[in-house]
């Protein structure tokens, strides 16, 4: 453990530290871009801020192939594969935040990116299906491995419409697969220096150095650099996890715990994928490109209701962090009931944080029209 603290401690330091050099070189090369209509910010706000992301991710993944106890993990060259990959979608997101980037020839590259990582290694050889496993072979798995790692990046993409929310909602994402990896591992036998607990806990560090200066207000933007970065690297967590359980007699895992590599990120990314969903959905039946912008997005819904900037990204956190580690939770603990139980309670609580200011609303304006009321009965009638 001593080894995942130091390595998460190194992501977080070099990202913070990097992060300021980041956000001057993107104003020196102009990748500040105007407010726009359905931006939320009042004031231009620099880009490219996955430079950082990246910049710390490759330090610690460097540092931790030095560390003793950890360089059992770097056997395959996966870890090569995936800052290959980075290194790709960093590029092509500083052209994006940049120069700007048309749909089809980001999706290639996503695409590009997403081949070289199965390419290194990182694949899905099998799915679980329940009462058996679904083999799926090289070429079935690498083309189910892509599409997941580019629906991911897309899906993380879009989540990045508030000040750290992108940020928050990975970094919640990484430790749930942390606590699920190192618990299983110690439930299982396996051992607890492993590729996918060291990519997690890394993943986490950047994203916290990155949110000290990302939450709101925030003085620098990821941008399509540092979302489509953050999506690959929580790909790699699931394609790799997936991979760990194989369903040959070596390890007894089953039931809820086996679906959680593949199902983990998809719902602890339910928010933005459903708003990703819907607003393909809503502008397609407008007779509007899935690509066109408006300001109908979940984190739109709540500044409409009352919520402050910060407050909605924390109410955000909030659900992200009650879906993931509530699947944790009944994938490691044999008291299903009790977690369901305290998920439905805490999520009733979050229900009632979002409508809170619609309440108060509606009580403020009952008190105002009752004083009116009383106001006028107690006003004297005309003389008679």
């Amino acid at each position: 453990m001593r080894e995942y603290a130091l390595t998460f401690v190194i992501a977080l330091a070099v990202t913070h530290l990097l992060t300021p050099f980041v956000r001057r070189a993107a104003i020196a090369l102009g990748a500040v871009p105007p407010v726009r209509d359905r931006d939320v910010h009042s004031e231009p706000i620099p880009r490219m801020g996955g430079i950082a992301i990246y910049g710390g991710f490759a330090a610690a993944m460097l540092i931790s192939y030095r560390l003793p106890h950890l360089q059992d993990v770097f056997v395959y060259n996966t870890w090569r594969g995936l800052l290959l990959a980075g290194a790709l979608i960093i590029v092509i997101g500083i052209i994006d935040d940049r120069w700007g980037m048309g749909p089809v020839p980001k999706l290639a590259g996503q695409t590009l990116a997403a081949g070289i990582m199965v390419w290194s290694g990182v694949q899905m050889l099998w799915l679980p299906v329940p009462g058996t496993q679904l083999s799926l072979g090289p070429w079935l798995g690498a083309l189910v491995s892509i599409l997941l790692i580019v629906v991911t990046i897309n899906a993380v993409n879009f989540a990045d419409g508030l000040d750290g929310l992108a940020a928050g909602i990975v970094a919640i994402s990484s430790f749930a697969f942390f606590a699920y990896y190192y618990v299983a591992a110690v439930d299982q036998g396996f051992e607890r220096q492993s590729y996918p607990a060291m990519i997690a806990i890394i993943l986490a560090g950047v994203c916290i150095g990155f949110l000290l200066h990302n939450f709101n207000p925030a003085r620098v933007f990821m941008g399509d650099t540092g979302a489509m970065l953050l999506g690959l690297l929580l790909t790699s967590i699931t394609i790799t996890v997936t991979g760990q359980f194989y369903p040959d007699g070596r390890t007894s895992v089953h039931g809820v715990a086996l679906f959680m590599p593949v199902f983990l990120p998809l719902l602890v990314i339910a928010l933005p994928l459903a708003d990703l969903v819907l607003a393909v959905v809503r502008r397609t039946m407008a007779g509007k490109s899935p690509f066109a912008p408006d300001k109908k997005h979940l984190h739109h819904r709540l500044l409409e209701l009352g919520h402050s900037h910060a407050r909605a990204v924390l109410l955000m956190y909030l659900w992200a962090a009650i879906i993931a580690f509530a699947s944790v939770s009944l994938s490691v603990f044999d008291t299903p009931f009790v977690v369901l139980a305290v998920t439905l309670l805490v999520a009733a609580c979050a229900v009632g944080l979002i409508t809170l200011p619609r309440l108060r609303r509606r009580s403020a304006a009952a008190r105002s029209s009752a004083a009116a009321a009383k106001a006028e009965s107690a006003a004297p009638g005309p003389p008679g």
